[in-house]
């Protein structure tokens, strides 16, 4: 027989002082973030310009599933259990109910529908995510956190005029070279990649074909540089951008996201690694997805003003983050209007 005490009566459960811990921790950060702005802030970081006339593309867009209506999507007991799933389900506007009942094409559809209703984004690349391979070159379920499989996504996006998609190959599979075949013609636009949840190291030589396959197939490389804190594990190491020399040096035409924003190796930040290596290589890009969220404070500053990225920046928004708690208009007080080229 157990006995509540008064203190365990008058106690939140433990999730519930999570979120308020979570709460006011942002509330603090939002509220430190207005005073060092009104304090500090001169002004824009470049001299504002009007968007173009035709609506951008929004080139870093994901999804995700349970597994239902057959899409194949897997997710880790691991990551089920993390608090982060169910704040992500609920940035995909659904639950895992919803996802049960409906399958997980109901995420491309609201993806679509809410995209029709933006005023300056009219098109969306929404990415597949491959897994972890085995000795095998197979996909190893167990060590695998997310896997949203490429047909799932090219079959779906295909219901959409405003939805293309972006393919997933993890480079140790035994038949990437194919899949990287059926994935062009099955009208991918890039290949994502990244490489510290897939558990591979980018300059490992044994890719020279996969690299090739990417020139002769003209399909962009998007890779995750700097640290990853999506997901409950990551081997941060496998993501430095000086790991990128070698498709870079063959010809792939690569993008790294984020701008390497977050992490380090070496003892060195990553954004200073990868900004070397933009005035190194004329097939290198970024992009600034992710940079507005409020653990990132002055990433969205480098990627405006350092020459490094000028014309070399595509927009994306590392949706369903930017639809959290992470990002908001009043972590930015004194608003700042900039042409991304």
């Amino acid at each position: 027989m157990s006995i509540e005490t008064d203190r365990d009566a008058g106690s939140p459960p433990k999730n519930r002082r999570w979120w308020r811990i979570l709460l006011f921790s942002l509330l603090a950060l939002s509220l430190g973030g207005c005073i060092s702005c009104a304090v500090f802030h001169k002004g824009p970081y470049a001299k504002p310009e009007p968007l173009p006339p035709a609506k951008i593309l929004d080139m870093h867009v994901h999804t995700a599933g349970v597994g239902a209506g057959g899409s194949g999507c897997l997710v880790s007991k691991k990551m089920r259990n993390s608090y982060k799933f169910d704040i992500y389900l609920e940035s995909f506007w659904t639950s895992r109910k919803e996802l049960e009942e409906k399958g997980d094409a109901i995420v491309l559809r609201k993806i679509s529908e809410r995209l029709a209703q933006s005023e300056h984004v009219g098109a969306a690349i929404i990415l597949a995510l491959d897994g972890v391979m085995n000795e095998q070159g197979e996909l190893d379920a167990e060590r695998t956190e997310v896997h949203v499989p490429n047909e799932f996504v090219a079959k779906e996006t295909a219901r959409y005029t405003n939805l293309l998609w972006g393919a997933s190959v993890n480079p140790k599979r035994k038949d990437a070279l194919q899949r990287l075949q059926w994935a062009k013609e099955n009208g991918a636009k890039l290949v994502k990649w990244i490489p510290s949840i897939m558990y591979f190291d980018p300059s490992d030589e044994a890719f020279r074909p996969f690299y090739e396959k990417l020139i002769e197939l003209r399909l962009p490389l998007l890779t995750h540089a700097g640290m990853e804190n999506s997901f409950t594990h990551a081997r941060n190491e496998l993501c430095d951008p000086q790991r990128l020399h070698l498709p870079l040096k063959m010809g792939v035409t690569v993008i790294v996201a984020h701008i390497a924003s977050t992490g380090s190796n070496e003892g060195e930040r990553d954004i200073e690694r990868l900004a070397r290596m933009m005035n190194q290589y004329t097939n290198l890009y970024s992009e600034i997805s992710s940079l507005t969220q409020i653990n990132k404070p002055g990433y969205m500053k480098d990627a405006i003003t350092r020459p490094e990225w000028r014309g070399r920046l595509l927009y994306g928004s590392d949706f369903p983050l930017i639809n959290t708690a992470l990002v908001s208009p009043y972590f930015y007080p004194i608003g700042v209007q900039v042409r991304v080229s």
